[in-house]
C-alpha cells in the first residue's frame, strides 16, 4: 500500500460526494468492509450493509464539508475532518478510514461530537436502519 494509492482513493472519495455517484462508493468499498458507527456498539460488516449505511448518512447530512486530511506513515489510512448539520443541530466529526492494497476501504470509523448532534443523527439513522433490517432492535 502506498500513501499515493491512498490519496487517489481519497480523491475519488471526495469526487463520489460532488457529484453524488454512488457507483464510486460501490468500486471503493471492500467485499468485507467493516462499519464503526458511532452510536452503535457492534460494528457493521459486509459491502451491502456499509453501502446502505453511508448512502443514507449522505443523505441524512446537511452542508456536509470536509476540513482536513491527515495521513498515516505508512501510507493505507486517512482521517478526514468534516462538520454537518442534522435539522437544526450542528455537529463535527472525523471519518477514520483504512484502505487496503487496491485502494478499497476495509475499515470505516465515524466519531461526532457534540452529543446533541449525535443524538439527531441517531434518529434519522434508527429510522432507516429499522427500514433496511426490521429484524435487529
Amino acid at each position: 500500500m502506498t500513501l499515493e494509492t491512498t490519496k487517489l482513493a481519497v480523491q475519488r472519495w471526495h469526487t463520489m460526494l460532488q457529484n453524488h455517484d454512488m457507483s464510486i462508493l460501490s468500486e471503493l468499498l471492500a467485499d468485507d468492509v467493516v462499519f464503526r458507527s458511532p452510536v452503535a456498539y457492534q460494528p457493521y460488516a459486509g459491502k451491502q450493509v456499509v453501502f446502505f449505511i453511508l448512502t443514507n448518512v449522505i443523505q441524512v447530512f446537511e452542508n456536509f464539508t470536509y476540513h482536513r486530511e491527515f495521513y498515516t506513515e505508512g501510507g493505507c489510512n486517512v482521517v478526514l475532518e468534516f462538520s454537518a448539520n442534522v435539522g437544526d443541530k450542528k455537529l463535527k466529526g472525523i471519518d477514520m478510514i483504512q484502505f487496503n492494497t487496491q485502494g478499497q476501504i476495509v475499515d470505516f470509523e465515524v466519531m461526532i461530537r457534540p452529543k446533541s448532534g449525535l443524538e439527531a443523527l441517531a434518529v434519522q439513522m434508527g429510522q432507516r436502519m429499522a427500514a433496511f433490517m426490521p429484524t435487529e432492535k
